[in-house]
């Protein structure tokens, strides 16, 4: 089989990821046999089912070929590759795709849940004076990136405190610089994705001040989504895949020593933080509806989107089709 060349894609967003993509051929002209463009988060446990499922090599006994087209820093820098016809499925968080969805820049949908909570409000373990989130007035705080879950959180928690969001300097930072930051006094405070809070704290660098299961129980977090026309076009590629990650996600709750093991590699960190990060995520296929629901309100009453009919959008938005013929046999 000729395989179509591969070119360098460089991602046109902050630290320009560089990753390897194959051409723009559309996907009706590939061969069937073309393995299925996945993209997942640098070091985000939450996407532990993915490196599951490949070391695993659940994808092959499904009967379909994965090749990772991409690793990114942040939801919004992977939202832009699928904008560039690059991507054909990832794993990534739920309020970007959304924030993309909505604004017609990306038109992907969600055909399985990858986790729920896993992200924390982190402040210096020195004495900070910070005690509650009240105290984050007049502070800064980094968040990976507007309409990310974890702005949605950081948001929600200020609301619940009382604190105008205005009164709060919200600074992007990629989570990989959000620790040094936080060392360094350039930021009073971050909230990430795990490991990243339980890095922080492994280091002595920073404490939780709150979990997002704290200040949103059982919250959607990350996602499997596939690019609509994909779906649409190859769903037979696309049962597989969601086939491997039920299955990848079921091992990891029966498996908790070997997930720790294939967290540390796919992370690059050490055995502590990955196996302190592991307790906060939930992992589940299975979407939140009524989550999504929150979200859309939410990114709406911001500005950052706006939708006219939120039920209609979230049941276009998600695909249980695949997770329900899967339950049926």
């Amino acid at each position: 089989m000729r395989k179509t060349p591969l070119i360098i894609f460089a991602v046109i967003a902050v630290m320009g990821v560089l990753f390897l993509a194959r051409d723009r051929t559309s996907r009706e002209e590939k061969p069937e046999d073309a393995p299925v463009r996945m993209a997942y988060l640098q070091n985000d446990i939450h996407h532990l089912a993915l490196w599951v499922a490949l070391e695993k090599g659940y994808f092959q006994e499904e009967g379909v070929e994965v090749e990772i087209s991409g690793i990114f820093r942040a939801g919004p820098e992977l939202m832009n590759a699928f904008t560039a016809g690059v991507l054909d499925m990832a794993y990534v968080g739920e309020a970007p795709s959304t924030f993309a969805v909505a604004n017609k820049t990306a038109d992907v949908t969600v055909v399985a849940q990858v986790n729920t909570e896993g992200s924390a409000l982190v402040v210096a373990r020195a004495s900070s004076g910070i005690k509650a989130v009240s105290d984050l007035e007049g502070k800064t705080v980094g968040v990976p990136g507007h309409a990310t879950v974890q702005d949605f959180l950081l948001r929600k928690a200020l609301f619940n405190a009382g604190v105008d969001s205005s009164r709060v300097n919200i600074l992007i930072i990629k989570p990989p610089e959000m620790i040094g930051a936080l060392r360094t006094d350039q930021i009073d405070a971050f909230i990430a994705w795990e490991p990243y809070p339980s890095k922080a704290a492994v280091a002595e660098v920073g404490r939780n001040l709150a979990s997002s299961k704290d200040i949103w129980p059982d919250h959607p977090c990350c996602v499997l989504v596939s690019d609509s026309k994909f779906m649409e076009s190859k769903p037979g590629k696309v049962d597989k895949v969601v086939r491997a990650h039920v299955r990848a996600t079921e091992f990891i709750r029966g498996n908790k020593e070997e997930a720790v093991r294939i967290g540390v590699k796919y992370t690059g960190m050490d055995e502590p933080t990955v196996r302190r990060a592991l307790q906060f995520v939930e992992y589940t296929y299975v979407p939140s509806v009524d989550g999504e629901g929150e979200y859309v309100r939410f990114l709406s009453e911001l500005g950052y989107i706006k939708v006219d009919d939120i039920d209609a959008f979230v049941s276009d938005f998600i695909n249980e089709d695949f997770l329900n013929e899967i339950e049926a046999r």
